[in-house]
């Protein structure tokens, strides 16, 4: 009994031995990138000519890594308009934009007259992730408008260039 007794003892001491060099590692494994959503508040669906709209974003983030910097970019995908951050910078298409908070507004200005617009947003962080959200805007054709009683309906008209 004696000798079996000290037999599984060596046995479950050479097993312990065993897992707990096979599962050691000289690399420590630290995680840098974390996935990440980016998250809009809710957006009206129709815009004017001249009209402006607050984009609200937030970067929702599933872990926390101190060196994670993200960029902003945009594509205009149809009609026409101007993008700007909340420090007044008029975005260009394509360009990278730095973002210096995981809370940020743009503005969208249309410079379409009765045309739908669309805008593609690309948040990219420095690890190679990539979010892209679509912000789609109907237009606004200024439909009659009843004001104190009377019927008010926008009216455009062309001019046409003199010689």
């Amino acid at each position: 009994m004696k000798r079996k007794a000290k037999f599984l003892f060596i046995c479950c001491c050479v097993i312990t031995a065993l897992l707990s060099t096979m599962s050691c590692d000289d690399g420590l494994d630290v995680t840098q990138e974390y996935p990440f959503t980016v998250e809009a508040m809710p957006v009206q669906d129709e815009v004017a000519y001249g009209e402006t709209v607050e984009l609200r974003l937030f970067i929702v983030e599933d872990g926390g890594f101190d060196g994670t910097v993200y960029t902003l970019r945009y594509f205009q995908t149809d009609g026409k308009g101007r993008l700007e951050m909340e420090d007044g910078t008029v975005m260009k298409p394509n360009d990278r934009y730095l973002l210096g908070k995981k809370e940020f507004r743009l503005y969208y200005t249309s410079l379409s007259i009765g045309d739908a617009q669309s805008i593609d947003l690309y948040v990219e962080n420095n690890w190679g992730g990539v979010e892209k959200l679509t912000f789609d805007f109907n237009a606004d054709d200024g439909d009659d408008e009843e004001v104190g009683g009377l019927i008010i309906r926008p009216i455009l008209t062309a001019v046409e260039d003199a010689p």
